[in-house]
């Protein structure tokens, strides 16, 4: 006879968790690239252990899991467009132009704010908030130094922006993750976010405002010229290029789905590049003496592989080179690990058990939006891996706020509002030990001045509390089964 788990054996899967991923990041330098999957995948093992110890059958164990797989099948095709798209928009020079008229908006009269701003068209162009701070970031960091700001301030401002582009843009890894495991879709969740996201970054700019104008901008100060002269010299940037992501923003507003946006916007990188950068398709081609089999090589290689662009600038290299849909295979197979954790804990009802104190204390949305962000934090804080604070709390709570007749997206908005956000604030995560070796400021010093990710979890709780844009199911519309 099957029973009800209980609650410290519910929370045994977990803390096996958490204690594989800690030991994940003290032994290795990419968890992403097998060491987190596999740990998931021997804490679904404990799971199903437990879950066959009370009673269950294997086979029904299984049929959830296929189901929770199958739920995000979609969400796995977005993810490999998404690297085809990457691919082909950096061939076009799509992306190098808007890093390249990016630089354009620096201003030593208001640098704090330019850092911001800087920091998020180029991680919005990217999807990366790692590479842009990589690159961008110690540019910015040097020029801060010159006009004698404080390296923790401007580290902040580096961060607000450059996890601003990371939490909105469609090419990001976690932005494509949250609605995965809430259950909405890619471009819903996005244009849900702004809600939250954008009195944040409002905030954000505003604050960095008023200490910059505390601030003498009279030093020398160090330009990114060289970065520019770098990019114009390896692409022809053209204004015209911004025609694609133009169409691209057109089309998402049209609401048209995801899946055929995402091609569209891969094709049209490609016909660009045939365009534009002739030299460049040549040049990833090899010896091929007809441009037609060169530019069908170097547009399929962009889609599937890696392609990079070399200039004199070895920092602007690490800027210019993408994966294709091959570099999003790790994350794919992270969210194939996820699920069957998640459908693991979810048929034996270990995670019911584990949630049901917490929904006992959420009985508004206000209780149960900050609830998930405490939670979101938690697992940044104890698995070390932002993946993972969005992964096991999107899993957690999904059926939660179903239930509660609220909308996917309000929980995948919490997630990204959480779980990205504060990944960066914690030394010991893989985001936050990453950022301050790269900008040589401390974790905890940087910490008080990255507004936007400070900002953001509270703004959620905040919308959630007052009841702002929060969308609820009709009664007709509740799903009667978790998708």
């Amino acid at each position: 006879m099957k029973r009800e788990p209980l609650f410290l054996e519910a929370l045994l899967p977990i803390l096996l968790l958490i204690v594989l991923l800690t030991l994940n990041v003290i032994f290795f330098d990419d968890t992403l690239a097998g060491a987190n999957q596999v740990a998931l995948l021997l804490a679904a093992t404990i799971g199903g252990i437990i879950v066959r110890r009370n009673g269950q059958k294997w086979d029904d164990t299984m049929d959830n899991v296929v189901k929770t797989i199958g739920s995000a099948m979609p969400s796995m095709l977005i993810l490999l467009l998404i690297g085809s798209l990457a691919g082909t928009w950096m061939l076009s020079g799509i992306v190098p132009t808007l890093i390249y008229y990016g630089l354009d908006i620096i201003n030593p009269q208001v640098f704090l704010v330019t850092a911001v701003v800087v920091s998020a068209i180029v991680s919005v162009a990217t999807g990366s908030s790692w590479s842009t701070i990589a690159t961008i970031g110690v540019a910015l960091i040097g020029i801060g130094k010159a006009i004698g700001i404080n390296e923790a301030i401007v580290a902040g401002a580096i961060i607000s922006g450059a996890y601003f582009g990371d939490k909105i843009s469609p090419l990001s890894d976690t932005t494509n993750l949250a609605p995965a495991m809430a259950g909405t879709d890619l471009f819903t969740h996005i244009r849900y976010m702004f809600y939250t996201t954008t009195p944040s970054f409002i905030l954000t700019l505003l604050i960095f405002l008023m200490i910059g104008l505390n601030y003498d901008f009279c030093g020398a100060v160090v330009d990114v010229a060289n970065v520019k002269s770098a990019i114009d010299g390896a692409f022809n940037t053209s204004p015209w290029l911004f025609l694609v992501p133009v169409v691209l923003f057109v089309i998402i507003v049209k609401k048209v789905p995801p899946v055929p946006s995402l091609m569209i916007g891969t094709l049209l990188g490609a016909l660009f590049a045939i365009i534009f950068q002739p030299h460049i398709i040549q040049e990833l081609a090899g010896n091929v003496s007809s441009y037609v089999e060169a530019s069908y090589i170097s547009g399929m290689q962009a889609m599937f592989g890696d392609i990079a662009i070399q200039t004199p600038d070895a920092d602007v290299n690490e800027l210019l080179q993408t994966s294709g849909m091959g570099g999003m295979l790790d994350t794919i197979w992270l969210i194939l690990s996820a699920m069957v954790f998640g459908g693991i804990m979810e048929s034996g009802g270990l995670l019911a058990s584990i949630t049901r104190p917490i929904i006992r204390w959420a009985n508004s949305t206000g209780s149960l939006v900050a609830s998930t962000v405490v939670t979101c934090i938690f697992f940044n804080a104890t698995a070390s891996d932002q993946y993972i604070s969005i992964v096991v709390p999107g899993r957690m709570y999904r059926k939660t706020f179903r239930d509660k007749g609220l909308k996917p997206e309000v929980l995948s908005r919490t997630l990204e509002d959480s779980g990205t956000m504060t990944s960066v604030l914690i030394p010991w995560n893989t985001c936050g030990a990453t950022q301050s070796r790269v900008l040589g400021v401390g974790t905890f010093d940087y910490l008080p001045y990255a507004f936007f990710n400070l900002i953001s979890p509270l703004m959620s709780i905040l919308f959630a509390y007052l009841n702002l844009k929060i969308r609820r199911y009709k009664v007709e519309e509740v799903p009667v089964a978790d998708e």
